[in-house]
């Protein structure tokens, strides 16, 4: 049912002006900074205890569980980026480091193969008696992953062989055999991890289970209400939350908590690939358009509302109260990603774009060491740091959380950057590039070594060179991805235009030749500077835009524009410039221009409401990207500016 394989991190070399700093500052900075964290070296962050709790439940320390239900998967999340960081750039120090932590994981590991830090320290004796709540499958998903990702990085089978015996374990308790729960887990997590497994080991019982999992969830009668029954409490919340209201292949719309969510239709996606199930990439994809046609924002943020980290309604997208939890960005890239394995349509691309490039990034602060576990579009500190309905909301970003789950989440993405660019079709005659990152790629294809240099300035110029390695000449199909905020394009392939509309095919131009060795490939996307308005329903941008240029979302702060910038209003006609900034925010591009605003001169602070009209004056504008807000001084911030 795949019509592509994404091409391994393993295979491809990042060297791009713009991602290759993030990626130096996840391996030499942030990696060591979470280390700090986990091990409460960080002082005035907030205390983390992950480490000692492992020592405690390997008896090598004594004390008390302190922390989350699911304080495991801050360290299962920060080895991953480690393995992701082993394999672009081996280092024996941080190597080194990581094995002495799976040495701990080993000795912290029950004989029958199960590891909690939470039930072995603290209730020995409550294993598997709430899966609603203790998240005790969605932490061994994590580990699995990353036991994955470091067999992958480096050979060693250590880890790989721990989580195989807590997969086996997990396996003999859960499924609809007698005398096994017929359970599945609150937090969705563990059923893409088993099919991760299932890879690396070829052990098919592992993707079996994952496949109970997501077919268990939702059916009647509900098992949390069993659970919590013999519990002898009620119900605490809708099923939806947990995406458990409905068997999964009758979910029509994406509900409940947004993390929970994506983890569970990236799972989903890998089945469908897994067993060419059409009526479940059905499902997916009627998901797919609830989410990104009604319930994203412009940053490719999901979960509006700070309540239960949840999906409300269509349309209901509030900028000053919107939650956008960093993690479920980062799991909306996981499905988008797994979707366009089995579909080559450059939307789900486009999606990834638009979440890296603005509501991923925006959770991590230029120098690293600070994070966003919300992410609004609009922000007056007044309100944010006293509404109680508003607490969610910060008006800096955090050295780290009591509930860290988004500071690993964004270093694992970041370091597995190189996976998102390059796919090849199933069939090995078609190589899809997905995303503009500088980078180098090696692999086979119609059975010979091909080589692609890719060199870009994307984000902020939209041209691209391709230069082929080749042996001997190859016939393959090479198909470029048309990003959605490119109103036209030049392709030139050594010279030549082609005529791109001829060859294009849901966002991909479609170049089939017999390529040599040194064929160049010339692209121009122009980056226009646009003004984007919402569909009509979304009540919080009536009247307002957004500026957007090429895959980059802007705002107004107020440190360039003043107070109040709600009172900012952009004409229609007003010319808009952009210019980049070597100096500012480790380089960037500004967009300037004019707008008008009330003149302070024409009111009167007695004056609460008044009917004769107010002075307007015109006021200089400055915009930068979205991702780059409060790296300065803490103030106001809007996306959506209202226009005349």
């Amino acid at each position: 049912m795949k019509q592509m394989e994404s091409i391994s991190i393993r295979n491809v070399q990042i060297e791009d002006s713009f991602w290759s700093k993030w990626q130096s500052l996840i391996r030499e900075t942030v990696i060591p900074y979470q280390w700090d964290a986990l091990n409460d070296n960080i002082p005035g962050a907030a205390r983390s205890h992950t480490i000692e709790n492992f020592r405690i439940a390997a008896g090598e320390a004594e004390g008390e569980f302190y922390g989350m239900v699911f304080q495991d998967s801050d360290l299962a999340k920060w080895l991953e980026a480690v393995s992701y960081s082993l394999a672009l750039q081996r280092d024996g120090h941080l190597e080194k480091l990581a094995d002495e932590v799976i040495d701990l994981l080993e000795r912290a590991q029950n004989p029958d193969g199960y590891l909690n830090t939470y039930f072995t320290v603290k209730e020995p004796n409550a294993r598997w008696t709430n899966l609603r709540d203790n998240h005790e499958l969605y932490c061994a998903g994590h580990l699995m992953e990353a036991a994955v990702a470091y067999y992958e990085a480096t050979g060693k089978r250590k880890f790989l062989e721990i989580m195989c015996r807590y997969a086996d374990y997990i396996a003999s308790i859960f499924g609809t055999e007698p005398g096994k729960i017929r359970g599945y887990d609150g937090h969705p997590e563990i059923e893409l991890a088993l099919v991760k497994l299932y890879h690396a080991t070829g052990e098919q019982k592992y993707l079996s289970l994952s496949k109970y999992f997501v077919e268990e969830r939702g059916q009647q009668p509900n098992f949390f209400e069993l659970e919590a029954e013999r519990r002898g409490e009620k119900q605490k919340r809708a099923y939806d939350y947990y995406q458990a209201h409905l068997p999964v292949r009758q979910q029509k719309t994406a509900e409940g908590h947004a993390v929970r969510a994506v983890y569970l239709f990236s799972a989903m996606a890998d089945l469908a690939a897994e067993y060419g199930d059409h009526q479940l990439f059905n499902v997916c994809q009627e998901l797919w358009k609830n989410v990104t046609n009604k319930r994203m924002y412009i940053t490719g943020a999901i979960g509006s509302s700070a309540f239960e980290e949840r999906f409300t309604v269509d349309y209901d997208l509030p900028n000053e109260r919107a939650y956008a939890e960093t993690c479920a960005s980062i799991g909306l890239v996981f499905w988008a990603h797994r979707m366009l394995q089995i579909e080559a349509d450059s939307q789900y691309a486009d999606v990834i774009e638009r979440a890296l490039y603005n509501g991923i990034l925006s959770g991590i602060s230029l120098d690293g060491k600070s994070y966003f576990y919300v992410n609004p579009l609009e922000v007056w500190p007044a309100t944010a740091n006293h509404r109680h309905d508003m607490s969610s909301v910060k008006v800096s970003r955090q050295p780290w959380f009591a509930c860290a789950c988004c500071p690993p989440n964004i270093a694992r993405l970041l370091l597995s950057l190189g996976q998102y660019i390059y796919s090849k079709s199933e069939n090995n005659k078609e190589v899809f590039v997905h995303q503009y990152v500088g980078s180098q790629v090696k692999f086979n294809v119609a059975g010979q070594y091909l080589g692609i240099t890719q060199r870009t300035e994307f984000p902020w110029e939209g041209k691209v060179n391709l230069i082929i390695s080749t042996q001997v000449p190859v016939e393959f199909t090479l198909a470029l991805r048309v990003p959605s905020w490119a109103k036209t394009r030049i392709i030139k392939v050594n010279g030549e235009t082609v005529e791109a509309n001829d060859f294009l095919s849901k966002g991909y131009v479609h170049i089939r030749r017999s390529w040599r060795d040194g064929d160049r490939v010339e692209i121009h996307f122009p980056m226009e500077l646009q003004r984007v308005r919402s569909n009509p329903e979304v009540r919080s941008n009536a009247g307002k835009v957004a500026l957007q240029r090429g895959p980059v979302v802007y705002c107004l702060e107020e440190v360039d524009n003043g107070k109040n910038l709600q009172d900012i209003t952009l004409p229609a006609p007003a010319e808009l410039v952009a210019q980049f900034e070597d100096q500012l925010l480790n380089g960037v591009c500004v967009i300037t221009g004019w707008g008008i605003r009330t003149s302070l001169k024409s009111i009167s602070s007695s004056d609460l409401y008044r009917t004769t009209e107010m002075e307007k004056v015109p006021v200089e504008i400055k915009a930068v990207p979205y991702y780059t807000w409060s790296n300065r001084s803490p103030g106001e911030m809007i996306v959506w500016i209202r226009e005349s």
